[in-house]
């Protein structure tokens, strides 16, 4: 580990940064799969295949448009058509399967994650794809000497926006309240003449929308292309089971960890920087088998 004695504060404090903008896209991802289980218990396997639908989208619509307007109309619309989809799934076969045991549902939104790909394939084909970020966020600027993205500045401003909206949304809101209180007892909302099925839809499209806006924002720094749905998917799970199954602000807390000790060891050990958030995780998960924060489950 020659690499760490090279290591200058500069280029920590880089790698910090770097690390804190990639806890943005995970965050996103992750509250909305933590929301969907905190609400209607159900682990969403397809999580990640909304996300890469999501990366498509955005692609396509920017591409369509063009110019920094494009990315622009795509980041608004690409989180909308997955949501949009996602209400769809919902309405025609999710709202029947609640009751049902974890395993099968879990079962079922793995076999969604397979037709999910399929369509991806037959619509975009098994081509890498591109999207270069808008003029106004290309190149970079000096950070005590080093270079720092602009784009991954614009990543570290919408990553508190996205926490504090979702939030507001859950803890200021009708509509968020009657979603957590029907996350505890279904039976005594619905018993109040509130429709639990739309509520669910909303919870379940919501959650949906935030893997959408992930995959949104991570398309300019990636290739788009198929499987990578199988990484975030996993690295979601890990990032909801160790800040507390259902919690928003474990999820958060699970993310900034999963992201900056993989930021540290490409810093410090790039051939297997890959290691780094997993032993994180391992770690974590020995003293706090139950995860950062207390789990709704």
């Amino acid at each position: 580990m020659d690499t760490a004695s090279h290591i200058t504060l500069a280029a920590l404090g880089q790698q910090l940064l770097v690390g804190l903008s990639r806890t943005t896209i995970l965050f996103i991802v992750s509250s909305g799969l933590s929301l969907i289980l905190g609400v209607l218990r159900i682990p969403n396997v397809s999580h990640g295949s909304l996300y890469m639908i999501g990366a498509f989208v955005t692609y396509s619509v920017a591409t369509f448009i063009g110019g920094q307007t494009g990315f622009w109309v795509a980041l608004a619309v690409a989180p909308v058509a997955v949501g949009l989809l996602a209400l769809a799934v919902e309405r025609g076969i999710f709202c029947h399967l609640y009751e049902r045991e974890h395993l099968m549902l879990l079962l079922f939104t793995f076999s969604l994650m397979l037709v999910l790909g399929d369509l991806v394939k037959m619509t975009w084909g098994s081509d890498y794809r591109s999207l270069s970020a808008p003029p106004m966020m290309q190149g970079s600027f000096s950070l005590g000497g080093m270079p720092f993205p602009r784009y991954n500045l614009f990543l570290l401003i919408m990553g508190p926006l996205v926490a504090l909206g979702l939030w507001a949304l859950t803890n200021k809101t009708k509509i968020g309240k009657i979603a957590r209180a029907a996350a505890v007892d279904r039976e005594m909302v619905a018993a109040m003449g509130i429709n639990v099925s739309w509520v669910f839809a909303f919870v379940f499209c919501l959650g949906c929308l935030m893997a959408g806006l992930g995959g949104a924002l991570v398309a300019p720094t990636q290739n788009i292309t198929q499987g990578m749905d199988h990484a975030i998917i996993m690295e979601a799970f890990l990032i909801v089971i160790i800040g507390g199954l259902g919690n928003m602000w474990g999820a958060l807390l699970g993310a900034a960890i999963f992201g900056i000790t993989d930021s540290i060891g490409i810093l410090v050990w790039p051939q297997f920087a890959i290691v780094f958030p997993y032993v994180a995780v391992t770690i974590v998960l020995v003293f706090r088998p139950k995860g950062l924060l207390k789990s709704t489950w």
